[in-house]
């Protein structure tokens, strides 16, 4: 049904072999074919139908089709977020990992000022925990820890 319904809405962006379909269609009427579609819900007590479903078959198994863009992206992005989720759980003493442990995205903050001082409050690098490094002092000395802060 769903395919009846995908030839029935046209869009640009529709699969390429619906729009294969389509032009085949259009083609066919300006020559005087009236097409009819009608969707049956199941091939049971239908004479012939497996012999049908055979033939499809092999008549689809002739056509080769380039699998379009669209179609293996998906895959490919779960693919390589899957590897470099990998990659990063192996990292376990990452500073960034301990805070973050999925390589997801942070929610987007309204503007790009706000959004980089929470960042730098996420991974600890403040005026606080850097000024030494920036001006060239001695990092400060943490009592509770007993040890410089770095």
């Amino acid at each position: 049904m769903s395919a009846l319904e995908t030839l029935f809405h046209y869009d640009n962006k529709m699969h390429p072999l619906a729009l294969e379909i389509l032009s085949v269609l259009q083609l066919l009427q300006n020559k005087g074919f009236n097409i009819i579609f009608c969707w049956v819900p199941s091939h049971v007590g239908i004479p012939g139908s497996e012999t049908a479903d055979t033939v499809a078959r092999f008549a689809s198994a002739l056509l080769p089709r380039a699998l379009p863009y669209c179609d293996i992206k998906k895959s490919l992005v779960s693919h390589l977020f899957s590897v470099r989720q990998q990659k990063c759980d192996l990292l376990i003493n990452n500073k960034l990992h301990s805070i973050k442990p999925s390589i997801g995205l942070w929610p987007i903050l309204p503007t790009r000022e706000v959004d980089i001082k929470l960042a730098r409050l996420r991974i600890g690098h403040t005026r606080f925990t850097h000024k030494h490094l920036i001006f060239g002092e001695i990092a400060p000395y943490t009592f509770y820890c007993q040890s410089y802060f770095n």
